[in-house]
């Protein structure tokens, strides 16, 4: 049982690797427009520099461009992409990305829910790797497996979480899933958490809220572990990221912190989990995590 899993999770890692590599073609005439009036256009040329601006004319293979600099002529086989913008995401005159790693605090998801088509690939602590895939706007599949030292691949715990959620275009969305570990021992065990998490706010600065029932042997936990978790996103480029747990049974609960930094593209968790006791050690166990994006 334990090969058979084993071989649905490469193959799952090599279809999502097969689609972050996929080329997605050249700008063509056809890709260009003049943009909404309250939006903004940023463009990225061949050589990698970027112009932040909007489209005034497309003339056969040139565009006129309206920037800082002025107004340019533009060929279009020069231009690698073009994306368009709100111009409420530039504040003080420089462009806030979206926020890379929305669907997920540091363990637990978010309400919030990947895109069809977008995914990521995620390391945590250095020996838990895996990826993320949005199938639909409302159904996202994520697998990893432990990348533990001097364990052979049939030795590792492979993980699987799929996600079923609301994407809506306001500020409260809705998710259920789940995260099932498969240990393998001689009779393999698959141990994990069903949840339920809503999340409110922007994507810079969000609360989430989420009930957990443990699994194991196929049955659930009598009562719901709380899930109390929130992101503030306070410059461009950094976020305080904080996950709690109140688990059912345990007096006292689990609390984390610390930031993520974070690009277009990557994001890079720095955090500590302590336990609310009388013998808790500042500032706690450390965490890592990194979220590279496609």
């Amino acid at each position: 049982m334990c090969n058979h899993l084993l071989k649905q999770f490469c193959f799952g890692i090599l279809i999502i690797a097969i689609l972050a590599s996929t080329s997605f073609g050249e700008v063509t005439k056809e890709d260009m427009k003049i943009p909404e009036a309250d939006n903004i256009q940023i463009i990225t040329l061949n050589d990698g520099s970027t112009l932040v601006g909007r489209i005034t004319q497309i003339i056969h293979n040139e565009i006129k461009f309206q920037s800082d600099l002025g107004e340019m002529t533009i060929s279009i086989d020069k231009i690698m992409e073009i994306k368009e913008v709100e111009d409420k995401s530039f504040k003080d005159g420089k462009y806030w990305f979206p926020n890379p790693n929305r669907t997920r605090l540091y363990i637990a998801p978010t309400g919030r829910m990947l895109n069809k088509g977008q995914g990521y690939i995620y390391d945590t602590w250095l020996f838990l790797a895996g990826a993320a895939y949005g199938l639909t706007d409302n159904i996202t599949l994520s697998a990893g497996i432990s990348i533990f030292p001097g364990l052979s691949l049939n030795e590792q715990l492979i993980i699987v979480s799929p996600k079923i959620g609301i994407n809506s275009d306001g500020p409260i969305d809705f998710a259920i899933g789940g995260m099932f570990i498969t240990v393998p021992v001689d009779d393999p065990v698959t141990v994990g958490i069903i949840n339920a998490m809503g999340t409110i706010g922007s994507d810079d600065k969000s609360l989430t809220l989420g009930l957990g029932y443990g699994y194991a042997d196929g049955k659930l936990g009598d009562k719901p572990a709380v899930i109390l978790g929130g992101e503030w996103r306070f410059t461009r480029k950094i976020s305080f990221v904080s996950e709690n747990w109140i688990i059912p049974g345990v007096d006292d609960a689990i609390i984390s912190y610390g930031l993520r930094f974070f690009g277009e593209k990557l994001s890079a968790d720095i955090a500590f989990a302590n336990i609310l006791d009388e013998d808790a050690i500042f500032p706690g166990i450390p965490y890592v995590g990194l979220v590279w994006n496609f």
